[in-house]
């Protein structure tokens, strides 16, 4: 391996699964400015919208996502661009 090119400032770092409010430390050089409490240990915050315990994949159960909106959505932003 090439030295020097990997960072130096490895922390614990608590990532909260926003969907299920799951909490899991895990070591990472993330930047963050918000902070959490595990077990009386303050950690600084990473949050994610899916993690393990909510991807579909590993849960086994499929997720509804409002696509049609979205897309509604997409075609009136831009109808204005049609000939």
């Amino acid at each position: 391996m090439k030295a020097g090119i990997h960072p130096e400032n490895y922390r614990v770092v608590a990532f909260k699964d926003m969907s299920n409010d799951d909490v899991f430390l895990t070591k990472s050089t993330a930047n963050t400015s918000e902070t959490i409490e595990v077990d009386g240990v303050e950690y600084p915050l990473v949050k994610l919208e899916i993690s393990r315990t909510s991807h579909p994949y590993y849960t086994g159960k499929s997720k509804l996502v409002d696509t049609a909106g979205r897309i509604d959505k997409f075609k009136n932003k831009y109808a204005k661009f049609k000939k």
